[in-house]
């Protein structure tokens, strides 16, 4: 494998980034990240060639294209860009142009991707590609919501359209609800009429699977994996902090066909729920980026997303991967919290705790090798739960919700 050109990732936010630089480090490839904090795991690692700040605040599209063109410039080779966050895939699908001068990157449609980011638009987009989705709505003022109350059958999940704004408001991204006051109560802290930024979605009871993989330039999947949450963080709409790799020919086949209709290029992470009700996987989120839970999906001979994207940028080939069947992958810090709260509410013994860890055969922040990521992980968990802390303090201050609402302070990725 040529491994000269460089890598760039934008937000290297907890573990995903970590990941990307660990995964591509280890072959042998100069790995860069741009970030706007300092306590990021992924700047600690060894694998980590050089640390770049980045911040947006204050600064207009043109400073923040000048500043990364400068970052590409100083690295030199024209390095490929990685975004691991919806808002930084969105924001270099819209500046493609300026970028691929000094960088290396699959040329996506900037309204697809913001098709896919956006959960309502996606729903519907899936719908026309005759892929099966959850029962929702995305309401346009309070009495879109007194409509959906009608029919609505409770438990309902909400979920942010922007999350960075839905987050400011409300002091999360996804909620599960249990009654209409609680759903009239959350709408009342996050209505925009202007702006709809809340989707509500059914809930839906089933496993939650995923599908990992890269489309090339023909949006033919040059590499795809499945699996499925075991855990997640928070327990009921969160990421996932327990996972194991299975094959899934449904959801495997569901994805490909979907991004042929829609001549996807590049990485995705998909997330879907089998529905027990009637027997389908139904989609619940498309991201047009690499997601954090990338390495659950490593191959028997360690291919994964990131290895996949670097390859087809250079112009190599990659070769068959095989999945590592019953392949498990762990974030520590994550699903200690989950399972503490799964262990008091009865849904979860310590023996099972221990039962469920065989099998796991990476960690997302400890590794032998590389064992600095893993201190300041704890340092970048001190400082997200203190930005969570202040976003709910400011979002009760300025209209009290019911504190039955299940909140998710850490989807982020």
């Amino acid at each position: 494998m040529d491994h000269a050109t460089p890598v760039v990732i934008l937000r290297s936010s907890h573990h995903g980034g970590l990941g990307i630089v660990r995964s591509l480090g280890r072959l042998g490839v100069p790995v860069y990240t741009v970030d706007a904090n300092l306590w990021e795991p992924a700047l600690s690692s060894r694998y980590c060639r050089g640390r770049f700040l980045l911040t947006s605040a204050g600064n207009g599209p043109e400073e923040t294209i000048a500043r990364l063109l400068e970052i590409g410039h100083k690295v030199g080779g024209r390095p490929i860009l990685i975004p691991t966050t919806d808002r930084a895939a969105i924001w270099v699908s819209g500046h493609a142009d300026a970028l691929h001068e000094q960088y290396r990157f699959p040329r996506q449609d900037a309204s697809l991707v913001q098709i896919l980011c956006d959960k309502g638009r996606m729903q519907e987009l899936a719908r026309q590609s005759g892929v099966p989705t959850a029962r929702s709505v995305v309401p346009g003022s309070k009495e879109d919501v007194k409509r959906f109350l009608d029919t609505a059958v409770f438990p309902v999940v909400v979920k942010a359209i922007d999350a960075d704004r839905f987050r400011r408001l409300t002091g999360g991204t996804k909620f599960v609800i249990q009654s209409p006051r609680e759903l009239l109560a959350l709408y009342a802290k996050a209505e925009d009429c202007d702006s709809p930024n809340l989707l509500i979605q059914e809930f839906i009871p089933g496993e939650d699977w995923m599908f990992d993989g890269y489309f090339d330039i023909n949006s033919r999947c040059v590499f795809g994996l499945t699996g499925k949450k075991i855990r997640r963080f928070p327990v009921n709409t969160g990421v996932t902090s327990l996972g194991i790799c299975l094959h899934n020919e449904t959801v495997k086949r569901t994805t490909t066909q979907f991004m042929e209709r829609i001549s996807y290029r590049g990485i995705l992470d998909i997330g879907y729920r089998y529905d027990q009700r009637d027997g389908q996987y139904k989609v619940l989120d498309v991201n047009p980026r690499i997601g954090c839970t990338f390495r659950l999906f490593a191959a028997v001979n360690g291919l994964d997303v990131a290895r996949a994207l670097y390859l087809d940028m250079t112009g190599q080939p990659a070769p068959p991967a095989q999945a590592a069947e019953g392949r498990k992958w762990i974030v520590e810090d994550f699903d200690l919290v989950s399972a503490f709260h799964s262990w008091r509410t009865g849904a979860l013994t310590l023996r099972d705790w221990i039962k469920s860890l065989r099998g796991v055969r990476e960690a997302a922040c400890f590794a032998w090798d590389d064992p600095l990521p893993f201190l300041m992980m704890g340092v970048a968990d001190c400082c997200e739960l203190y930005h969570w802390r202040r976003a709910q303090r400011r979002s009760r201050k300025a209209n009290p919700v019911p504190q039955t609402l299940a909140i998710d302070p850490a989807a982020r990725n």
